[in-house]
């Protein structure tokens, strides 16, 4: 009963030799079974009659005959084996387009699970299983299925690429070691597979680094936006909110004008009215008496006549009409003080925009001391570093590269290489002074010419109330009142540099369309004296929101 259980392992039907199932199984003396064919061609090419498993030496050679229990054994094997893959085929999936087929399926290809690096092959799940079973083929190297297994053999020696020519930087078998690659550096695959595997582990840490950083910077980028259409939306508000006071204002001015025009005109229309009725009841009374005069002229009645001609005299009108006359009303700068009232309406909604704006403007204030390592050597600095001035005495100080040697200069010690900084300075009581930005790389030595093109973007002020805009060319600025404070707004990405009467809220000039590479520093230049007429500090104000 213990034998009718018994299933036999699948090792037992498989040749050491061919490491298949056995065909036509044979016996040696020393009791182990081989295809008939394998051992024979074995022996046909050894020096000595051999047993490949036990190694037992046979000095003649053995007559072998077909084991027919083995073979009736391997018999039911092969027909349950294929019974098994039968059904587990009708479970499996036949291969799609660009699925790897298994290799020993006849009809319907199925989908290869894995690819035998030894046998150069692709197997489905029923033709694999000897590969997860068998001992022999256990020890074969199984990876995911891979179509054209044989690119992975020499095509010149016929050898599997084992090895890796760090020489070379190419795959090569055993043979090529001992040919072309004789004496350069090689490693087994695995060990070159390990350190591309570690390379390969820290670009992908550095790619999804750089993915990270990108998308960080996607969302950077979808801030600004955000950003900059919330201040869109609210300079259109801005926009629509001042132009509408506008429109409202050359309308309303509009209405009055017309209204006062119509008013003198429907005053001087009554005017004429009354005196055309009080002329056309003259000449009614007057044709009356003409016509009885008439009449009394033809009556030949002498004393009808002398007793009546003297009620017929001309009557004594009571207004003399030559004296009397209409006087158009002058509309001569009717129009041009209207629209010096609109003036006069626009300059107060400019003001409250310059004011918010100005306001915004602060927001970006920064806190700015002098770079005495800058000054020029008669500048007198303050220990705030927050006021400058010219003094008469020239001080022994290094001639650094920084410093200014024949202008009356200095920088800030802060630089700004991005987005918007705000500062304020102070001028009461000076007749000269000259204040912008200024980049990096700017001449500080000998003549010194303050535009753009040399790297400054500046406003001065000379004689008291002589302002200009040191631009390209230069250009002279009409400006209502005098500034006591400068206001000077930066937006680095923009190329904006702009200049604020901070007192009157009232733009000075703006620099546009301008390219900043470098570093930009606050720039001031209090200039020499004057005979004591400008002695007064420049002073860094501190910045207060109104």
């Amino acid at each position: 009963m213990a034998a009718a259980n018994y299933l036999p392992s699948e090792d037992q039907f498989l040749c050491c030799i061919c490491l298949d199932v056995f065909t036509d199984p044979v016996s040696t003396p020393c009791g182990h079974n081989f295809c008939k064919n394998c051992i024979t061609e074995h022996w046909d090419t050894s020096y000595r009659c051999q047993c490949p498993l036990c190694k037992e030496t046979f000095t003649i050679r053995p007559d072998l005959r077909v084991n027919t229990l083995l073979t009736e054994m391997v018999a039911q094997f092969r027909q349950s084996a294929q019974q098994k893959a039968s059904s587990s085929s009708s479970q499996q999936q036949a291969a799609k387009p660009g699925e790897v087929p298994c290799d020993v399926c006849t009809g319907t290809k199925l989908k290869a699970l894995k690819s035998c690096l030894v046998c150069l092959a692709s197997y489905c799940e029923t033709h694999l299983e000897p590969h997860l079973t068998m001992s022999g083929l256990k020890r074969h190297q199984l990876i995911d299925p891979v179509e054209n297994l044989e690119d992975r053999m020499c095509t010149k020696h016929d050898k599997p690429l084992e090895l890796f020519c760090k020489t070379d930087q190419t795959c090569v078998c055993m043979l090529c070691t001992v040919s072309d690659h004789k004496t350069h550096d090689v490693v087994p695959l695995k060990e070159e597979y390990e350190e591309k595997k570690a390379e390969l582990g820290k670009t992908e840490v550095e790619i999804q680094q750089m993915i990270q950083k990108r998308q960080l910077k996607i969302q950077e980028i979808k801030h600004s936006v955000s950003l900059s259409e919330k201040d869109a939306d609210r300079e259109i508000a801005e926009g629509v909110q001042v132009f509408t006071a506008l429109k409202e204002s050359v309308e309303r001015g509009l209405n009055e004008l017309i209204k006062m025009i119509e008013g003198e005109q429907k005053t001087t229309q009554k005017q004429a009215e009354g005196f055309i009725k009080e002329l056309e009841q003259e000449i009614s009374e007057l044709k009356k008496r003409n016509t009885e005069v008439e009449q009394l002229s033809h009556s030949e009645d002498h004393l009808h006549l002398l007793q009546c001609i003297q009620s017929l005299k001309a009557p004594q009108l009571s207004k003399d009409w030559s004296e009397v006359s209409v006087h158009p009303p002058s509309y001569e700068g009717t129009v041009v003080r209207a629209v010096s009232q609109l003036e006069e309406t626009l300059s107060e909604q400019m003001k409250k925009l310059f004011e918010a704006e100005l306001k915004r403007f602060q927001q970006y204030a920064v806190d700015v001391t002098l770079d005495p390592d800058t000054a020029f050597p008669n500048l007198i600095l303050s220990d705030d570093g927050k006021q400058v001035k010219y003094g008469d005495v020239k001080k022994n100080v290094p001639n650094n590269p920084e410093r200014f040697s024949r202008y009356c200069n200095v920088l800030a010690k802060q630089s700004f290489s991005s987005g918007r900084f705000y500062f304020e300075v102070q001028g009461k009581g000076k007749t000269n002074w000259d204040l912008g930005v200024a980049r990096e790389s700017i001449n500080r030595k000998g003549v010194i010419t303050l535009s753009p093109q040399e790297g400054y973007w500046t406003v001065w002020l000379r004689n008291g109330n002589e302002y200009k805009a040191l631009a390209d060319p230069r250009v002279r600025l009409s400006l209502k009142s005098r500034p006591q404070k400068v206001g000077v707004f930066v937006d680095y990405e923009e190329g904006l540099v702009s200049f604020y009467d901070v007192d009157a809220a009232a733009l000075i000039y703006s620099f546009t369309g301008c390219s900043f590479t470098e570093k930009l520093f606050p720039f001031f230049s209090p200039c020499n004296n004057d005979g004591g007429t400008n002695s007064a500090p420049l002073i860094i104000s501190p910045v207060r929101v109104k």
